[in-house]
């Protein structure tokens, strides 16, 4: 039981302070229901189709070529596809993230998954387009100059810091907690 409270103690901790403001500020606690629900059909909305692409991905994409196309010898065509990649999808940037995994486990090295993730949360070509409209070309041109040229020195410096060979034991495994939760409780449960 501990180890369970000790697990799942911060949805627990939202709760009680849910459970606070229904008693003493009921009108925030409807507006913040009212946000959670939203928040969960969007989710709802893009998860499922987020997995499929990656089940897909995962089947579809050979190992060797995400090596030779984005791996650490792919040079500055590796670079240009991680950026092209990023800043074409108009989705919300947390369905970067298990795609930047899944790229990762097949070869990606971390510069250019850098690169991708960046270039999904600030150069996305929709993004782009209203950004021109309001702010005009010569800002936006200079902000994307800029963004791109941190990108850069953001991803060699991650690649430094991570992208050592053998040392990716920030990486799960195939085999780890990601493709079984269950398994994963049951070990700790015998632990227990």
């Amino acid at each position: 039981m501990k180890q369970l409270l000790k697990q799942y103690r911060i949805p627990l901790l939202l709760v009680l302070i849910f459970l606070a403001l229904s008693v003493f500020a009921p009108e925030v606690a409807v507006r913040s229901s009212r946000k959670v629900g939203e928040y969960f059909m969007e989710m709802i909305l893009i998860i499922p189709p987020v997995f499929i692409l990656m089940g897909i991905m995962d089947v579809w994409l050979p190992k060797d070529k995400v090596q030779k196309w984005m791996g650490r010898g792919s040079g500055m065509s590796g670079t240009l596809l991680a950026l092209v990649l990023g800043t074409l999808p108009t989705g919300p940037l947390y369905v970067a993230f298990p795609m930047a995994a899944a790229l990762l486990k097949k070869g990606a090295s971390v510069h250019n998954m850098v690169i991708f993730l960046g270039s999904w949360a600030a150069l996305k070509i929709p993004q782009l387009l209203v950004e021109t409209k309001f702010l005009g070309l010569a800002f936006t041109l200079a902000r994307f100059a800029l963004t791109l040229l941190m990108l850069l020195v953001t991803g060699y410096i991650m690649q430094g810091i991570l992208g050592k060979e053998g040392e990716k034991h920030w990486l799960p495994d195939e085999t780890d907690e990601m493709v079984d939760p269950m398994k994963k409780m049951r070990m700790e449960k015998k632990t227990l």
